[in-house]
């Protein structure tokens, strides 16, 4: 069994074509690009800077010692994973370059041993290293990070729960002499079990949210588009879907996406077209997923 869940070329035309659908990407994308630039553009800032300030500003020499570690955090369904896989595919194409993508799969760790951990945090960014080293960019993402980064102050840990974390914080360490050449994401919906040393080492924490009204309101126009729904629908449906007419949690978007929206279609199929009624029914019967603590 591959220790990786998906290995993707990048750039994507696939992943492109997802990401445009992701709603508030654009926002999350540029504050990852713009800080991992910092890492990629070393002779750009010092142009910059003398531009701007007349002299290299010391703290310019600081940057290269940033981790490429980005904690993406949020409860399930918030598009973490998405996410990275997209913003990894945009920034190759921004820069100009070639990208790989490698996502750890979660299934190896559930069926390994504590004493193979380490070997397999080992393995993943070997290959990561491998890839960075063929002149491109490597990205690896570790998904539900906590069961493989989990804090070690925890009594209950096995020895080799810590060696392998350990591993894992030393290849963080080393990932910076490839100068920006390979990029770690973590995605976690318990950034609380994630060991303090990781977190003290993330460039970017990035909180994801459940969607708030625009971005509910974002999601049924585009994905609903050809649907004859009222402005005054679409704000029903928006407030049908919200946390204060559930108990104070709203909709993921996988909810409304991977739930809602595909059981009205269901009751619509095959003999009737898709309607504001039936959706707003099934959001009636469909309660938003449980947190994740």
């Amino acid at each position: 069994m591959s220790i990786f869940d998906n290995i993707i070329e990048l750039p994507n035309t696939e992943v492109k074509q997802k990401s445009d659908t992701l709603i508030g990407f654009e926002k999350r994308f540029q504050r990852i690009y713009t800080n991992l630039t910092l890492l990629l553009d070393q002779q750009g800032l010092v142009d910059w800077s003398k531009k701007f300030h007349k002299e290299e500003l010391p703290a310019i020499q600081h940057l290269t010692d940033r981790y490429p570690l980005i904690i993406l955090t949020g409860d399930a369904g918030t598009g973490k994973t998405a996410s990275a896989i997209a913003i990894a595919d945009r920034m190759v194409r921004e820069l100009g370059k070639e990208g790989f993508f490698l996502k750890l799969s979660t299934r190896v760790r559930g069926e390994g041993l504590h004493g193979e951990m380490g070997k397999l945090v080992n393995d993943a960014f070997k290959e990561m290293k491998e890839q960075a080293g063929k002149k491109r960019i490597a990205f690896l993402l570790i998904d539900e990070a906590d069961a493989i980064a989990t804090t070690r102050s925890t009594s209950q840990m096995h020895q080799e729960e810590k060696a392998a974390v350990n591993t894992l914080i030393q290849k963080i360490d080393e990932m910076r002499d490839l100068k920006g050449r390979a990029i770690l994401f973590m995605s976690t919906n318990r950034l609380h079990f994630i060991d303090e040393a990781i977190i003290r080492r993330a460039a970017i924490i990035m909180e994801f949210q459940r969607p708030d009204d625009d971005e509910r309101a974002d999601l049924f126009k585009r994905d609903l588009k050809g649907v004859k729904l009222t402005e005054d629908q679409v704000k029903e449906l928006v407030k049908r879907s919200g946390p204060d007419a559930n108990d104070g949690l709203g909709f993921s978007f996988s909810d409304l996406r991977l739930k809602v929206i595909p059981e009205a279609i269901a009751k619509s199929y095959p003999l009737q077209p898709l309607t504001y009624n039936i959706i707003a029914e099934v959001l009636t019967t469909i309660r938003p997923s449980p947190e994740i603590r």
